[in-house]
């Protein structure tokens, strides 16, 4: 996350700033952990059911422990979208090609941070809480940042010199 897109923000516009994006981040950090809900003072036993559509379920109904909600689509959701916005550098996806894969995760993505919010109590500290919940945050800003660098600076992000099929989405 923020791996390809940061670098072209901070380079080529005048957006934001590496210091600013650290303040905004950690004043939003200390307003999460003020108002996310308090742990549990009973440890329940938030468990993994059978199925994978029960597991659904109850992430999206926010049975589950927190770290069972984040981590497992955290760490796939980090590796698809390095991935394909690595093709799209190389020049292996055309520049439409880029935009479904970003549309396709957006709906999960949607889904997380729902299952995220409503699984933030089911946690021992207050802080893994308040720092899940940053990162919902930090997803969509990465989204408005990727949309701001397909609309304005998409020549430099993509490999336009060998795109011959979609040569006028670099435009």
């Amino acid at each position: 996350m923020f791996y390809f897109t940061l670098p072209i923000i901070f380079n080529h516009s005048k957006l934001l700033k590496p210091g600013e994006l650290l303040s905004i981040g950690l004043a939003l950090l200390l307003i999460l952990y003020i108002s996310s809900p308090d742990p549990d003072p009973i440890e329940q036993n938030h468990s993994v059911n059978t199925t994978f559509y029960q597991y659904l379920f109850s992430a999206w109904s926010g049975n589950l422990s927190l770290w069972l909600v984040f981590w497992p689509f955290f760490i796939l959701l980090n590796c698809c979208l390095s991935l394909v916005d690595y093709l799209a550098i190389s020049g292996a996806f055309t520049v439409s090609s880029w935009d479904t894969w970003h549309l396709m995760l957006f709906t999960p993505i949607l889904g997380w941070c729902i299952a995220i919010w409503r699984s933030s109590g089911n946690t021992r500290l207050r802080f893994w809480s308040a720092s899940a919940r940053l990162m919902t945050f930090a997803i969509l800003l990465e989204y408005f940042l990727k949309t701001i660098i397909r609309i304005q600076y998409p020549r430099i992000f993509f490999n336009c010199q060998e795109l011959f099929l979609d040569y006028g989405g670099c435009f």
